[in-house]
């Protein structure tokens, strides 16, 4: 027999059949004996846990009367009488309360967890009522719980984390205190690719914990913020959860899984429904690689599918620490793959086939590692193309599909086999029709299904059907369901198309104009009849259906009605978050958004021709949003167009989104938009409507000139009381002193600075003032307290999600350590290499290798130096960020040049590094470059020219430092020569910035000592 205690108490025969046990009190003496069947339940122990403290008069009677009642419906044999007590003479395992315990604690097997977790049919002891029931119910659920923690451990260990996250939240939403619950959906979030959601979830329960209990986050729940914070790993969109079982494609899964083991790319094709993407997904998990899939449905333009790639790889593509990159986004794909093994997925590629094929192209031929699996209605037509056309289901698999996705609908149907299979010959065996057919028969009985179907098909079939009978069918059968929809349904179904990235309750009522109630009630008929799929609260079309809704929506002329109020909701979703965003509550914002980006997205493409006016608010509502997630340069065409359609006209009011816009665009051949925008910039006063502006200005016109006339905005800032902006005001002059060279007038600055980004919680402000005072702390020579700095903004800009600025920082914090502790400064290079290299980042990746080159010249190992300076200057692109990367480079090559007596060698290399880094505008590396030639020119025995070098750099950044070994020992040997350096230190900050600022030479004559400077540059 068979007992079942994890629900409602169940007892089956050995043949399956159910036997009645009777009523509350044999159940829940049953229960008592089945908890600790085998053994012998003393009498005392009956009698309490049936009656509790209060038995009645005749308790033992009772009892036995009971006991007696229960043999009757068993057997008399199951139950034996001891001189101790009653025992139940079942073998455990029969008993799903001991076989769910036995299989839980005897395996971390993510397999026989899930065999355990599923002899749970409902809360355990359900109907149970008697006193032992309450603890013994709060026991198992225990039990439970911690096997669905020890189930997700092992899913995530082996890599499947997207399917766990939905089952984790509503876990977490259910305890809100429980840290490994919260722990395991911060990995599982993590592991796929949503930062962002991660961070956010810690932020919850470290609230609560502080909260209800005022205590701290477990080390456990610490250990799993932390790699968080360190991105690791950096990983891309993972295959999506499935929601229903794969039926029917064990041979083409058999098939692909070959194809797969010989070709690099495989593309799956056949027409809408066919099953491409689910047997993409299958093949996928099967692939014993890392996956990446990228989802074209959305794509509706070339230019997106870079951006498409980068944002399912993970990497974010700007910077928050300088302007931002123009680099390539197709190279930065390349260089993020160059050294990974990974299946790329393409689904939906025919929507943008050329340029797919040309992308796929791209990465089969630079990146070895990488296959691609596609899936298209037609072939990409590369060279080296393995096709996998998909044919229609056989007869019976065709029936198994159908059979299943009914039994979901109308689990206690009896289906007559012969009929399922005309219905599913009728649908050509497309298996998305058959699910829609299946979904039919909740309202619809199977005999008439199949006369309606065919009823509908002999009128198709007068028309043409030579073309592509498959794709006609498809069509057919997404009519014949429309048809059958209410008018309500049908209404919200095609306004549901303007929806891209999916649909809340919430947004679907706010653009559809129903109610939420309404909108609730049929958003779920919608999904019970297969037109509409659910996950983690959201409402997605698939995007067969999507179009075909979209056609009904064009049809009933309410395409821009509906496309507009998507938009409007969106702008003011957008506008709503901004201000959050600058605040401690940003992280719960950034993914909010992040939910609605592929919406956000869709809005802004349909207003940049349709209403431009709200594109221009769309950009100022969402910038702040686009710059911190990492996805600006998604923008920057649709950005480039919009200014394109206003040409001349700069909508009134909307200034600042205008110069946002431009500045959003990126470089631009038309100056008349960059004479608009610093007019804008000149003029502009607080309040300012949208605050990222001047961030954005900074980034892109970096620090102005000391003798530059205030503007008015700067006047006014020593005014405001908002925080926010008083925290940017103290920030930006703190950067005015540092580029001054007053580095004792910026640390007060800085320390204002940071006050008030913290008072107001935005973790990019406190990140950016942190990374200011390590710079400042380097500066004075005090490394171990700058690697503090580093490290409480590597903490800050890990939460943000900032793969390419953790990377950086990295790099940063290495440098500071590379004298003091080398092995602590190689595990820094390390984390730093391996996230610019996930990231695509190549001038991080350089920096990397020049500090692995610069241990080595530390060590004396010379060839070993060489040989990575060269890998770094192989990563250098056409960037500035490379080209400031080179200039260190250089400067290293010029030490090692001079170590080996090739001063001519050594020379040059100095002068490029001198040159090009007067062309970045960078002072910060011009004084690196100067001291680094002063051990060049006092080596050759020019000790007075040395020490000019030497009091150049130290007016450039304020004073005297502690420099590296290689700069103090020529700082050393050049003290006999004080006129000459206090000759240099006489150049003012204004001078070397027109040194800086002037790579041509024309204004060089601004340096107040010509003679010196032509002994610090000769020809």
């Amino acid at each position: 027999m068979w007992f079942g205690l994890l629900g409602e108490t169940e007892v089956r025969a050995a043949d399956g059949s159910p036997v009645a046990v009777g009523g509350p009190r044999p159940r829940a003496l049953l229960a008592l004996l089945l908890l600790d069947a085998g053994h012998v339940v003393s009498t005392d122990r009956l009698i309490d846990g049936l009656y509790g403290e209060q038995p009645p008069k005749e308790a033992a009677n009772a009892l036995q009367a009971q006991v007696s009642r229960l043999r009757r419906k068993l057997g008399g044999e199951l139950i034996e009488l001891t001189p101790a007590g009653y025992r139940l003479t079942v073998d455990p395992d029969s008993v799903d309360v001991h076989r769910f315990t036995r299989l839980a604690r005897e395996t971390d097997d993510a397999a026989v967890l899930g065999e355990a977790l599923a002899l749970w049919r409902g809360p355990a002891l359900a109907d149970i009522e008697a006193p032992f029931a309450e603890p013994q119910a709060a026991r198992l659920e225990e039990l439970r719980l911690t096997a669905i923690e020890d189930h997700a451990d092992a899913v995530l260990a082996g890599g499947g984390a997207e399917s766990l996250v939905p089952e984790l939240q509503e876990l977490a939403k259910a305890h809100p205190l429980r840290e490994r619950v919260h722990s395991l959906l911060m990995r599982a979030l993590n592991s796929s690719g949503r930062q962002a959601e991660a961070l956010a979830a810690f932020e919850g329960i470290r609230r609560n914990l502080a909260d209800e209990l005022g205590a701290d986050p477990s080390p456990e729940l610490a250990e799993a913020h932390l790699a968080v914070l360190r991105a690791e790993p950096v990983r891309g969109a993972g295959v999506p959860a499935q929601l229903t079982s794969f039926v029917g494609r064990d041979d083409e899964l058999d098939r692909v899984g070959e194809l797969l083991r010989t070709s690099r790319l495989v593309t799956l094709t056949g027409p809408g429904g066919a099953g491409k993407t689910r047997l993409a997904i299958e093949s996928a998990g099967r692939a014993g690689s890392e996956v990446c899939f990228v989802d074209l449905a959305a794509v509706r333009d070339g230019s997106e599918l870079p951006q498409a790639v980068l944002g399912a790889l993970g990497l974010r593509d700007t910077s928050l620490f300088g302007a931002p990159g123009q680099a390539d986004p197709v190279r930065r794909i390349v260089s993020a793959l160059t050294d990974r093994r990974i299946l790329l997925v393409f689904d939906n590629c025919e929507q943008v086939i050329a340029d797919a094929a040309q992308l796929v192209h791209r990465l089969l031929s630079a990146c070895a590692g990488v296959q691609v699996l596609a899936t298209s209605r037609e072939p990409l037509t590369i060279t080296g193309e393995a096709l996998c056309p998909l044919p229609p289901l056989s007869a019976v698999p065709a029936v198994r599909l159908f059979t299943e996705r009914a039994a979901a609908v109308a689990p206690h149907i009896d289906l007559d086999e012969e009929t399922v299979r005309r219905i599913c010959a009728a649908l050509d065996g497309l298996p998305l029709a058959i699910e829609l057919a299946a979904a039919r028969l909740r309202t619809i009985p199977l005999a008439q299904l199949e006369t309606r179907l065919e009823d509908r098909f002999r009128v198709l079939s007068r028309g043409s059907r030579t073309a592509a009978p498959r794709h006609q069918t498809l069509r057919a059968v997404v009519e014949w369901s429309w048809g059958l929809l209410s008018a309500e349904e049908q209404e919200l179904a095609r306004r549901l198309a303007v929806f891209t990235g999916g649909a809340t309750v919430a947004s679907a009522a706010a653009v559809s104009g129903l109610s939420e109630e309404d909108t609730e009630d049929v958003l779920t008929e919608l999904v019970d009849k297969s037109l509409l799929e659910t996950s983690g609260g959201r409402f997605r079309m698939l995007e067969t259906i999507r179009v075909y809704s979209a056609e009904r929506l064009d049809e009933a002329g309410e395409r821009e009605r509906f496309a507009r109020a998507h938009a409007e909701y969106f702008l003011e979703l957008g506008r709503v978050a901004d201000g959050h965003l600058r605040r401690s509550e940003q992280l719960e914002w950034l993914a909010r958004l992040s939910a609605e980006h592929a919406n956000l997205h869709a809005a802004l493409r349909w207003s940049v021709t349709a209403e431009p006016r709200l594109a221009l608010q769309l950009i100022g509502a969402l910038t702040t949003y686009w710059r911190l997630h990492g996805v600006l340069g998604e923008i920057i065409p649709l950005a480039g167009q919009l200014l394109e359609i206003l040409g001349d006209e700069v909508p009134a009011g909307l200034e600042e989104e205008y110069a946002l816009t431009v500045l959003s665009a990126g470089p631009s051949d038309v100056d008349e938009h960059l004479r608009r925008l610093e007019t804008i910039m000149a003029t502009l006063d607080l309040p300012v409507r949208q605050p990222y502006l001047l961030v954005a200005w900074a980034l892109y016109g970096g620090p102005p000139s000391p003798d530059a006339p205030q503007t008015t905005i700067q006047e006014r800032f020593a005014e405001t009381e908002d925080p926010w902006f008083v925290a940017l005001g103290h920030f930006s002059m703190s950067y005015l002193k540092l580029f001054n060279g007053d580095i004792d007038a910026a640390e007060p600055e800085l320390n204002a600075s940071l006050e008030r980004f913290r008072s107001v919680g935005d973790r990019w402000g406190m990140a950016q003032v942190l990374d200011g005072m390590a710079t400042l702390a380097d500066y004075r020579g005090q490394r171990e307290h700058a690697v503090a700095l580093t490290d409480e903004a590597i903490e800050l800009v890990g939460e943000l999600g900032a793969i390419e600025e953790l990377a950086e920082l990295w790099y940063r914090r290495a440098d500071r350590l590379r004298y003091d502790d080398p092995r602590a400064a190689a595990a820094g290079y390390e984390r730093s290499a391996e996230l610019a290299r996930r990231a695509g980042v190549a001038a991080t990746l350089a920096l990397a290798h020049l500090g692995f080159g610069e241990l080595a010249r530390q060590r004396g190992e010379t060839a070993e130096a060489k040989r990575w300076y060269e890998k770094a200057l192989a990563e250098c692109g056409p960037d500035w960020q490379s080209a400031s990367a080179r200039t260190k480079v250089l400067t290293a090559q010029a030490r090692i040049a001079e170590a080996e007596g090739d001063l001519d060698r050594a020379g040059a290399l100095h002068r490029e590094s001198i040159d090009l880094t007067l062309g970045l505008q960078f002072h910060t590396y011009l004084v690196d470059a100067l001291q680094a030639y002063a051990g060049l020119v006092l080596r050759e025995g020019d000790g007075d020219r040395a020490a000019r070098l030497l009091g150049l750099a130290d007016a450039l950044r304020g004073h005297s430092v502690a420099d590296d070994p290689d700069v103090t020992r020529v700082r050393d040997q050049v003290g006999a020569h004080r006129r000459s350096y206090e000759e240099g230190r006489t150049m003012t900050f204004a001078d070397a910035v027109t040194l800086v600022t002037d790579p041509t030479g024309s204004r060089r004559t601004r340096i107040r000592s010509r003679s010196a400077h032509r002994d610090l540059f000769p020809p």
